[in-house]
């Protein structure tokens, strides 16, 4: 005897009965797209790098050319009086030379007058001089400096220690830190044997 089938309600499929299903997807290979974007972000953070490095640089010589300006700048101000200085120690030379070949000091009251005239200009120079980061250089008695001063001379001498000024022909004179002239001086040696020195003539 025949069933009858009854009908499905509207909301509901039929079961499936296996005929005419899609295939299920194959899985994508993702693993070349993350090397790629691997190797772009490597890439990136290599001229990231080289970038970091070129404004670090940049900033460090930025910053040496600065301070350069500005130690050129100070030494400009610093030494700008370097001309006058050297004009006025020739008038600072003659009125010392004036004062060391002037009159005695028992020369009489007129000659007494003008020496000590000179002796009292030469003091106010000095002073004015030094108002302007001036020094003079008296290295009587000192021992050579290459730096500071110039051997004139060279002379054996018992009283003086070698390699010592024995006496100074010109001072010098310094501005701030720098030798503007340098003391012109002559220097003792220490004395020969006397086996050693040549007879005397007769």
């Amino acid at each position: 005897m025949n069933q009858k089938q009854e009908p499905l309600p509207e909301n509901q499929s039929a079961p499936a009965t296996g005929q005419g299903q899609p295939a299920p997807a194959a899985p994508v290979d993702r693993e070349p797209e993350i090397k790629r974007l691997q190797a772009e972000l490597d890439a990136a953070r290599v001229e990231a790098a080289a970038n970091l490095d070129k404004f670090l640089r940049a900033k460090a010589e930025t910053e040496n050319i600065r301070r350069r300006a500005e130690t050129d700048m100070a030494g400009a101000r610093k030494y700008a009086v370097e001309r006058f200085a050297s004009e006025i120690l020739a008038v600072r030379d003659s009125l010392e030379q004036a004062h060391k070949t002037g009159p005695a000091p028992d020369g009489g009251t007129a000659m007494q007058q003008m020496r000590e005239g000179l002796e009292l200009t030469l003091k106010l120079l000095d002073s004015v001089l030094q108002k302007f980061s001036m020094t003079m250089l008296d290295p009587q008695g000192e021992k050579f400096d290459p730096d500071r001063h110039m051997a004139v001379s060279v002379v054996e001498s018992e009283k003086v220690a070698p390699n010592h000024v024995v006496s100074v022909v010109q001072k010098g004179c310094l501005l701030h830190d720098r030798v503007l002239r340098p003391a012109m001086v002559v220097v003792a040696r220490a004395p020969a044997e006397a086996a050693e020195r040549p007879p005397a003539a007769p």
